[in-house]
């Protein structure tokens, strides 16, 4: 790891980053709270995180949910990262819907100016919908046809409170996949 300033969210505004967990693998006997990741996962996770240090796309905190498989993503994303980053691991973003995770983000105030959440479908495609007003329309398409495993999309909002973002009020500046990062 090196010791490279990260860019923050743009001066006034918050910054979400929504990362889809990478592929999870299906054990037969395991529950879902505690499928692992598949090989396949293994690698898109470390690739996101080169992507994000290579952007600058650095968290001040990330939120991941507690399902095994979103804390090996993190664990993977974290060690490309070219800092630490606070995480905390919550219960309140497995299997959330959009409304509940927008109340998750809602209980930071006016914390963390670059904020990662770590999670799952449907509810990261649905909030996503739900906070985009305006951006890249081509992102957007693609963000709403199919939001794949370890998918990143970064919304800015021109807001100093979290408690200020709701549905519309985001602009959409990426959508990135694993595979277009091949």
């Amino acid at each position: 790891m090196t010791n490279k300033p990260h860019k923050e969210a743009p001066q006034g505004q918050r910054r979400l980053l929504l990362l889809r967990h990478a592929k999870s693998a299906w054990p037969d006997a395991v529950a879902d709270h505690e499928r692992p990741l598949a090989e396949r996962g293994e690698k898109a996770a470390p690739a996101m995180g080169d992507y994000m240090a290579r952007e600058h796309l650095i968290p001040d905190l990330a939120l991941v949910s507690d399902a095994r498989r979103t804390r090996q993503t993190w664990e993977l994303v974290q060690r490309r990262l070219p800092a630490e980053v606070a995480a905390r691991t919550t219960s309140d973003i497995y299997e959330a819907s959009a409304s509940r995770l927008l109340d998750t983000i809602h209980a930071l105030g006016d914390s963390a100016a670059t904020l990662l959440l770590i999670g799952h479908n449907p509810g990261l495609q649905d909030l996503a919908l739900m906070l985009i007003g305006d951006g890249d329309a081509r992102a957007r398409d693609a963000l709403a046809a199919k939001y794949p495993t370890a998918a990143l999309a970064v919304i800015d909002f021109p807001v100093t409170d979290w408690r200020q973002v709701g549905p519309g009020s985001g602009l959409l500046t990426r959508f990135v996949t694993p595979r277009s990062l091949r």
